[in-house]
């Protein structure tokens, strides 16, 4: 069955189905706080990637991140980010999207030929940076780098949910526009280090 065929008709109906897997899939309450990938510690855990593993619950995501650039005129050549919390979006917005897909290594193999960047080429290539939840932004700024470095041209950066208000500085800084599907506020939820 193709799950594309059974989205909901609008951007505005596909957000609110996906808000609701997170919600219910993705959102767990803790009794004591715990580390996050980026330092800090929150009560609140957002498991982006065991909330979207079925096929459907992907394909709706990363269509809303099609919507996403689409509302804001971006269009891209290919879609990517530090492995391993872009690798789902990169594989799903490129199906969705009919680009190329590609995922930057936290380290080199150390072997061959040492590549960060495994998939497509983004050489002179336009590029949607992704990841599936942020609270700083670090790990998708890492991927920026390694991207320009490579010859890629960063023109957007997106992700399911933005834990702070952090990574919107941290990208206005490295001068990405960043928008994020879900801010910790549409979540009802409060930015990490506010607990």
């Amino acid at each position: 069955m193709n799950p594309l065929a059974s989205l909901p008709n609008t951007p505005t109906e596909r957000r609110s189905a996906l808000k609701q897997i997170i919600m219910k899939k993705g959102v767990t309450e803790l009794a004591e706080p715990v580390e996050l990938s980026s330092g800090a510690m929150s009560r609140y855990f957002i498991d982006a990637k065991r909330a979207l593993c079925s096929g459907n619950d992907l394909a709706l995501a990363s269509t809303c991140m099609m919507d996403l650039l689409a509302e804001h005129k971006v269009t891209i050549d290919a879609v990517g980010g530090l492995t391993l919390g872009a690798d789902q979006f990169a594989h799903g917005v490129a199906m969705v999207g009919g680009v190329d897909w590609f995922v930057v290594r936290k380290k080199s193999k150390g072997r061959g030929t040492n590549k960060f960047i495994e998939g497509a080429s983004v050489t002179g290539r336009r590029v949607l940076l992704v990841d599936d939840v942020i609270t700083s932004g670090m790990s998708t700024l890492t991927a920026n780098e390694r991207v320009v470095a490579a010859g890629g041209i960063p023109v957007f950066a997106t992700t399911v949910v933005s834990r702070s208000d952090q990574p919107t500085e941290n990208f206005r800084t490295a001068g990405i526009p960043f928008v994020p599907l879900f801010t910790y506020t549409d979540l009802g939820l409060p930015a990490v280090g506010t607990e």
